[in-house]
């Protein structure tokens, strides 16, 4: 297991500078102007003086071996001179939002907190719904409850979260005035009042992203149970006289949680593409919000920084998800 993670993490890194590669170039070829949004009246010569000092004056492979030293280089000095107060990238030029003027980096740590709030909190409270109620409905298949799942499921399923956004805001916040509308992302928890202001205008932008993931994870968890629920181990642990709840929850649910895994491990870097959304509409200053604006704003190394950073939760979950499989079937072995 140790080889072959190791083996894995090694193959990462031509996979992360490929995506890396394809990541620039696809930005450069998009439509847009940085200077776009500068005023009419500034002279042309000093717009020119301004794209020379983004570095856009500058050949693309510069361009982009300069993003790779302070993404991979630099930006990690600075954590480890935050961590043990060194001073190892004093001087060095760190990757800078042309939006902001600042440091990716710094904006993105102070976004990340608002982000996962919400993301985080959706995906554990999905997780703790969708199980249940998949191996529940694989159980009792055909039965009243099995079927209202599968109504829920499809429904939550098909419903965008822009849609189901504004729906849960009329009715919750419009109509029945009991959660706030607007995530106010200046609140702070320092005792229980605040803590349960911040339960309160969580619990819409969650229920809106824990629908659809719970609507996608109880559907594969009931597949899995049905198709490990009539294997011969089943009917050969029942004949030997084992009880029904150690069958289902102990022999058949492990086995089950295999293919599931691959689904939870790469559903949490995918949830961030639908935290966009819902950040948008719910006004939740994160992840999400930050990058729909740096694209509106044109803002290249903001919107390179931050899909390069989901390309690597999408690597390393595939790595996750990898590891669990030998964890979970002792028949996987990775020689």
């Amino acid at each position: 297991m140790l080889t072959f993670t190791i083996r894995r993490l090694i193959l990462a890194v031509p996979t992360l500078l490929f995506i890396s590669l394809v990541i620039f170039l696809l930005l450069e070829l998009a439509p847009g102007d940085p200077m776009a949004q500068v005023p009419l009246t500034v002279p042309p010569e000093v717009k020119e003086k301004m794209r020379l000092a983004l570095g856009l004056g500058e050949p693309l492979h510069i361009r982009f071996w300069k993003w790779l030293v302070q993404f991979f280089w630099i930006e990690p000095q600075v954590l480890v001179d935050h961590i043990f107060g060194t001073s190892f990238s004093a001087g060095d030029l760190r990757v800078i939002s042309w939006q902001t003027r600042s440091p990716v980096m710094d904006i993105v740590i102070q976004r990340l907190p608002q982000t996962l709030w919400v993301v985080g909190t959706a995906y554990v409270v999905a997780i703790l719904i969708a199980l249940p109620i998949g191996i529940y409905s694989a159980y009792k298949q055909y039965s009243w409850f099995d079927q209202l799942g599968t109504f829920v499921s499809m429904v939550g399923f098909s419903v965008p979260p822009f849609f189901s956004g504004v729906l849960v805001i009329v009715i919750f916040s419009v109509q029945l005035g009991w959660f706030p509308s607007i995530y106010d992302t200046t609140h702070k928890v320092t005792d229980w009042d605040s803590f349960v202001v911040q339960l309160r205008q969580m619990i819409m932008p969650v229920m809106v992203l824990a629908l659809q993931i719970t609507a996608q994870l109880s559907r594969f968890m009931r597949a899995s149970m049905l198709d490990n629920l009539n294997q011969d181990y089943v009917r050969t642990a029942r004949a030997k006289g084992l009880g029904e709840y150690v069958v289902v929850m102990v022999h058949v649910l492990r086995n089950s949680m295999i293919p599931v895994v691959t689904v939870i491990a790469l559903g949490i870097p995918s949830i961030f593409g639908g935290a966009i959304i819902t950040e948008q509409v719910f006004k939740v200053n994160g992840i999400g919000q930050l990058l729909i604006g740096a694209i509106e704003a044109n803002d290249l190394p903001m919107v390179q920084t931050l899909t390069f950073i989901f390309a690597v939760l999408i690597v390393s979950f595939n790595l996750i998800a990898d590891v669990l499989y030998g964890i979970l079937d002792p028949r996987i072995r990775y020689d």
